[in-house]
C-alpha cells in the first residue's frame, strides 16, 4: 500500500485523494442539479471563479494539482511507453501534458526519441523542472500555446491523455483535427483516458468519470473507444484501434 501512498515515491495517488476530498466530494452533492440542469457544480457554480481559471493563477496550487494528475496517469503513461509501436517513429508532441510525465516516460523508454510537452504558458516552469529530475532536458522540451487558439507542434506521434473529456463534441473533433493535420503521413495520433467500454456496462470508473465531467465543465464527457475511432475516422484517420493499457484507462489510436 506503501507504493501508494507514500509522498516519497512516484507512484503516489494520494493527491488525487486529497484533491477529492477537499473539492469533489461537496460538489457531488449537487449531482441531481446537475442531470437537472446540465450546468457545473463546482467553483464556477452562481457565476463563481471557474476552477481552472483560480489554478492557474496560484503556482503553487497548479503545482500540486499537476503532481495529482501524475499520480492518476503514471500507470497508464508506463504502459503506453512500452506497448505502442515507438521503433516506427522519432519524435512525439503531448498535448495538454501537465507535469509531463507522459512524455517522460516516453522517452526514458525510447532514447531514439525527442518529444515536445504542449501546454499554457503557467505549465512550462513545472514541466522543466520534472524532465530535468529525470535528466531529458536535452530531449524533451516545452512549447507554450492554447490547443484550441494555436496549431499543435508537429511530430510523427501526437498524444492526448486525459484531453479530450472536458469538452463538447464539436471542441473533442476539433482537437482531432488539429491532431491529424500536425501529423506526417503515417503519423499516429493516441488518445487515452477512462476509455468506457463498448456495451457501457463494465468500466464503472469511466461512466463515473463521465458524470464527474458533468460536475465539473459545461460540457465535457467520456466515452466509448467506438465514438472515438468513429470520430477518428470521420476526421480522415484510415485506421484505428483501441487497446485497454491498466486498470480503467485504454488508449484508442489513430493511424494517417
Amino acid at each position: 500500500m506503501d507504493q501508494f501512498l507514500d509522498k516519497g515515491k512516484q507512484s503516489y495517488i494520494g493527491g488525487m485523494l486529497e484533491m477529492a476530498n477537499l473539492r469533489l466530494f461537496g460538489f457531488w452533492n449537487g449531482l441531481t442539479e446537475a442531470l437537472r440542469t446540465g450546468k457545473p457544480q463546482n467553483e464556477a457554480k452562481g457565476g463563481g471563479t471557474p476552477f481552472f481559471v483560480a489554478l492557474y493563477a496560484d503556482p503553487a496550487r497548479l503545482k500540486d494539482f499537476l503532481k495529482a494528475m501524475t499520480g492518476l496517469s503514471h500507470p497508464a503513461n508506463l504502459a503506453i511507453a512500452e506497448r505502442f509501436a515507438w521503433q516506427n517513429h522519432r519524435s512525439f508532441v503531448d498535448v495538454g501534458t501537465a507535469q509531463g510525465d507522459l512524455a517522460v516516460q516516453v522517452a526514458r523508454a525510447h532514447p531514439h526519441l525527442t518529444g515536445i510537452g504542449f501546454d499554457l504558458p503557467e505549465i512550462g516552469p513545472i514541466f522543466e523542472e520534472y524532465v530535468a529530475q529525470h535528466r531529458l532536458g536535452t530531449r524533451v522540451k516545452f512549447a507554450p500555446g492554447d490547443f484550441f487558439e494555436h496549431s499543435i507542434p508537429n511530430a510523427d506521434v501526437v498524444m492526448m491523455g486525459h484531453v479530450l473529456h472536458d469538452w463538447d463534441l464539436d471542441q473533442k473533433k476539433r482537437l482531432i483535427r488539429k491532431a491529424f493535420n500536425a501529423l506526417p503521413a503515417d503519423g499516429c495520433l493516441i488518445v487515452y483516458e477512462s476509455i468506457i467500454d463498448d456495451e457501457r456496462r463494465q468500466n464503472t470508473f469511466g461512466l463515473l468519470t463521465s458524470l464527474n465531467m458533468l460536475i465539473e465543465t459545461p460540457s465535457g464527457f467520456d466515452y466509448t473507444g467506438a465514438d472515438c475511432s468513429g470520430w477518428m475516422k470521420e476526421i480522415g484517420f484510415r485506421r484505428t484501434y483501441v487497446e485497454h493499457l491498466v486498470g480503467p484507462d485504454s488508449m484508442v489510436v489513430g493511424m494517417k
